[in-house]
């Protein structure tokens, strides 16, 4: 029997930096972000891309993640339609992947995990919340986002109140690395003891 945490929060919260504390307590971490950039190149995936979005988000027949991200990213129910869109074939490759692991102990790293309905395969949930101005220093330097579009990509994500609405396990990275880590090490010890 598999023991899943999800780990989400809004882009540039901080969830990489929990991704690589939770590897080292033995987890297997899959990045759903890894996972839904394999669904996207399905072929079944881009069809249904392209039926909501239009041709123009290809490039030589494949995606170009650029001109989708300027579609879906436009609007919140552009981002939503990408999510009806994109995430079952995303949590159909996630199951796979949760049963393929070596480790009982898995974690998924998912910005998405409840719009995808993900949430309802795991044990518990944790959400990483940050100030949004700590937010968009991180991914402007991460992906390389001019300041209008980390704007504009921290606007079509959702907001603090989510994600406390529907889990009770915050973790807030605001400061102190350290602590932070530390803090996400004892959440996960106590919730592998329940």
């Amino acid at each position: 029997m598999k023991y899943i945490i999800g780990l989400t929060g809004p882009t540039g919260s901080g969830k990489t930096t929990l991704c690589n504390t939770a590897v080292n307590m033995g987890y297997n971490v899959l990045n759903c972000d890894i996972i839904a950039r394999k669904a996207a190149e399905m072929p079944e995936t881009l069809a249904a891309l392209t039926s909501v979005f239009g041709k123009g988000i290809l490039e030589d027949g494949k995606l170009n993640r650029k001109a989708l991200a300027l579609k879906a990213f436009s609007c919140p129910e552009n981002t939503e339609l990408l999510n009806k869109t994109m995430l079952p074939f995303v949590v159909a490759l996630i199951k796979k992947e949760i049963e393929n692991s070596s480790s009982n102990k898995v974690l998924l790293d998912a910005p998405t995990l409840f719009e995808s309905g993900a949430n309802s395969m795991c044990n518990a949930v944790v959400a990483v919340l940050a100030e949004k101005e700590d937010r968009k220093k991180r991914i402007i330097l991460r992906d390389g986002l001019t300041d209008a579009e980390a704007e504009l990509r921290i606007s079509a994500g959702k907001n603090d109140d989510y994600y406390k609405d529907r889990t009770q396990h915050i973790i807030y990275n605001n400061g102190d690395q350290n602590a932070f880590i530390l803090e996400f090490k004892s959440k996960l010890n106590t919730l592998e003891e329940k």
